[in-house]
């Protein structure tokens, strides 16, 4: 549910304006496969409307959802380490905020 907010939330902000990215990371890998299954909407219309930035290829590897996420044709971000990192984002002005 709370990845639902985060999705209200960055479409919300990028309606009004602002630039937004969205990064899977962690645990929220394993929502990718879900709400492209699902077709969950709102998931859908940030796709579309290119806010998401990526997916972590590290924990899309560790936690099993590889194949299927890189299936989705969203970005695998790897450029810390072979997760995704912040610090590109830091340097071109972004706030990070974590959910």
């Amino acid at each position: 549910m709370c990845f639902l907010h985060l999705l209200l939330n960055a479409l919300d902000l990028s309606s009004a304006g602002h630039e937004v990215k969205i990064i899977f990371e962690g645990q929220s890998v394993k929502l990718v496969p879900l709400f492209e299954e699902e077709m969950n909407p709102l998931y859908k219309k940030a796709k579309e409307s290119g806010i998401i930035a990526g997916v972590c290829n590290a924990c899309s590897k560790v936690l099993g959802v590889y194949d299927q996420n890189k299936s989705t044709g969203l970005a695998m971000l790897d450029d810390m380490s072979g997760h995704a990192g912040m610090k590109g984002y830091i340097d071109a002005g972004y706030e990070v905020i974590s959910m």
